[in-house]
């Protein structure tokens, strides 16, 4: 038994089951007993895949006999299983098909972390983002029944994700159109960080409850029993619906949902034996199983936070493999500065949609647990929120993913810009992402945000910006101030004992002073491009001018008059979509010109960028020193061309 990898020598498993499953159809003549050592075999490679090549790992651990019981009992790909956001889905790829390629997951040219449409006839919905499971399972249920297809539908969804607004939307429609598909809720009590809030704290209640874990021994362990089966499925039924109820469980039975479990969904007898009776059942129906993420790995079931996402590791030991750096993330800039900033003014809070660890919230949420919260899988929410705290006195510092972001365009200018209040969005993991791939890019916030009237949208070259962008947000009157910045290291410039100095939207710099070609550029590409003007004037002998622009929004219109006025050429430089972002607002400007001055980008072009290393991204999109450089020093020579010809 596979339980503890690192108690039989990690090298020593040999995959005597896995090596011959190529798609689920061979799982199905499997006995129990064959499936529970597949299942082990599955998070022994999961594991040893995970340790050099990383990825979401906790998750798809805890749900791997959930997916093998899917398969099994379900006859995939005919009937759908509709994963969300795709965390827990390793088990599924690893048996359908892709059991080579996932030594190449989330890496270049290789096969997505995420359920990808393109990717197999298996993953019939992409997922990337939580909480859509429910709603795209009815919409197959739907076209199913219109379409006169015998097909099931079954939704698997994570208890963190059932907090957001779009998983109860889904329930509701569900529940009230009677629609046949099977909700499973995978409930192991937590997402990346802890679980909160009154849906985490209603489905403790449910299973703990000592009056249904006592009827569920006595009646619902027992329907294995071939002689009395009948009675005692009926028996389930009734015992089960006054045991909900009288435990707090009618949550689900309110929304139109037959409520069944909860049921040991590390158990894989439990898992196919109640599969298997729950797929002749028809209309709404949830399944609610317990899992452990990280199950089966020792050091994963220690640390499930860590172990989420761990990086890479010792598989024996469960020792990571840390990569030693010189600079801070800028996540934990952010962390420590509002801390700071918390210390200076009474009214600094801190709010989160569930990723306090990932944006570096935590450390403030330790030491301000009053003025910090965690408000679940909400992004809408979370900037409504931000927004009454705001009306309400405070000073809200809303830490949100860019890509989440997108989530909540409608409250962002609703519920902050229209009223002009002053909540700080501070956007992590703006740009590219690298192996997380198309779903989790944070390259549409500037062109989004910056038709918002009164928004401010900035982007900090460094951390020492970081820092006073920040400070400048917590003292300026209106909102709302995006603030968004990168993905992992920051510049190593000195900033913990620097003190604060106050920012003016609209005002940029120059970073070196030029001729012929300006460079315009948002956020940390400032200083690639700086060091490519200064490659530039080693081997050519000129130099092309960086402005570091700071503000999207208001943008430094004097920087821009002033590049109207004395270059040939200019060039944006922005690690979000180039239409609409920067290069549209320096396009805009320059259009207005009686003279215009021709603009050309450099930025993510109008189409998807799959995953692989931040670095090769960036080198494939000439986001780096050298692409920068090449493409100043290829305008240049288009440039000096027409001049000769003009000469002629």
């Amino acid at each position: 038994m596979f339980y503890l990898l690192i108690s039989i020598g990690f090298s020593d498993m040999a995959y005597e089951l896995l090596d011959k499953v190529n798609t689920p159809a061979d799982i199905r003549n499997l006995t129990i007993g064959q499936l529970r050592q597949l299942c082990s075999e599955i998070r022994h490679y999961m594991v040893e895949c995970c340790s050099v090549n990383p990825g979401h790992l906790g998750s798809s651990l805890g749900a791997v006999e959930l997916i093998i019981g899917m398969h099994y009992v379900y006859d995939t790909p005919d009937d759908k299983l509709v994963f969300d956001v795709g965390h827990q889905a390793y088990a599924h790829k690893i048996i359908t098909g892709r059991r080579e390629a996932f030594k190449g997951n989330r890496k270049k040219d290789g096969i997505s972390g995420f359920p990808k449409r393109s990717e197999s006839l298996y993953d019939v919905f992409g997922a990337g983002h939580s909480s859509t499971s429910i709603s795209a399972a009815l919409g197959f249920a739907e076209a199913s029944k219109q379409l006169h297809l015998a097909q099931k539908v079954v939704a698997l969804i994570g208890d963190g994700s059932l907090t957001g607004g779009l998983a109860l939307e889904g329930l509701n429609n569900a529940g009230a159109a009677k629609s046949d598909i099977l909700v499973i809720l995978n409930d192991n009590n937590i997402s990346i960080d802890r679980n909160i809030g009154a849906i985490h704290n209603y489905l403790l209640r449910v299973t703990t409850s000592r009056k249904y874990n006592k009827a569920k021994e006595k009646i619902w362990n027992r329907l294995g029993d071939s002689v009395l089966r009948q009675n005692l499925q009926r028996m389930t039924v009734n015992a089960k619906s006054s045991i909900v109820r009288s435990s707090g469980g009618d949550f689900f039975e309110a929304m139109g949902f037959r409520y069944f479990g909860p049921i040991d969904g590390n158990d894989i007898a439990q898992v196919v034996d109640t599969l298997r009776r729950l797929k002749s059942l028809n209309g709404p129906i949830l399944l609610h199983t317990i899992t452990k993420k990280g199950k089966g790995y020792a050091p994963a079931e220690a640390d499930q936070t860590l172990w989420h996402a761990p990086g890479k590791f010792d598989p024996e030991t469960g020792k990571r493999v840390k990569k030693e750096h010189s600079t801070d993330r800028y996540q934990d800039v952010f962390g420590q500065v509002l801390v700071d900033l918390a210390k200076l003014n009474p009214k600094v809070v801190g709010i989160t949609p569930a990723m306090a660890s990932g944006c570096g919230m935590n450390k403030f949420a330790e030491l301000m647990p009053d003025r910090f919260y965690d408000v679940g899988i909400e992004e809408e929410h979370a900037v409504t929120f931000s927004a009454g705290l705001a009306a309400g006195g405070m000073k809200p510092f809303c830490n949100i993913y860019s890509s989440f972001s997108q989530r909540a365009y409608d409250q962002i200018i609703h519920d902050v810009a229209l009223q002009n209040l002053g909540v700080v969005l501070c956007f992590d993991r703006a740009g590219l992402v690298g192996e997380d791939g198309a779903t989790h890019h944070g390259c549409y916030d500037m062109a989004a945000y910056r038709s918002i009237p009164n928004a401010v949208i900035c982007a900090p070259k460094d951390e020492l910006e970081l820092k006073n962008m920040m400070f400048s947000a917590m003292n300026y009157p209106g909102g709302p101030y995006i603030i968004r910045y990168p993905r992992g290291y920051a510049e190593g410039v000195r900033w913990k004992d620097a003190e604060f100095e106050m920012m003016t939207p609209g005002v940029g710099e120059c970073l070196r002073r030029g001729e012929r070609i300006a460079v315009v550029c948002a956020g940390p590409f400032a200083n690639r491009a700086a060091e490519a003007s200064d490659d530039i004037f080693e081997s050519e002998g000129w130099r092309p001018a960086v402005y570091n622009i700071r503000y999207i929004k208001p943008v430094d219109t004097a920087i821009l008059r002033e590049i109207s006025e004395n270059f040939n050429l200019v060039i944006t430089v922005e690690d979000g979509c180039v239409k609409g972002g920067l290069y549209g607002e320096v396009s805009e400007y320059m259009s207005s010109l009686d003279n215009p001055l021709p603009v050309r980008a450099l930025g993510i072009p109008d189409m998807y960028i799959q995953q692989a290393p931040q670095s090769d991204q960036r080198a494939d999109l000439s986001l780096d020193r050298k692409g920068i450089r090449e493409k100043i020093s290829e305008e240049n020579a288009k440039f000096l061309q027409k001049v000769l010809e003009n000469k002629k």
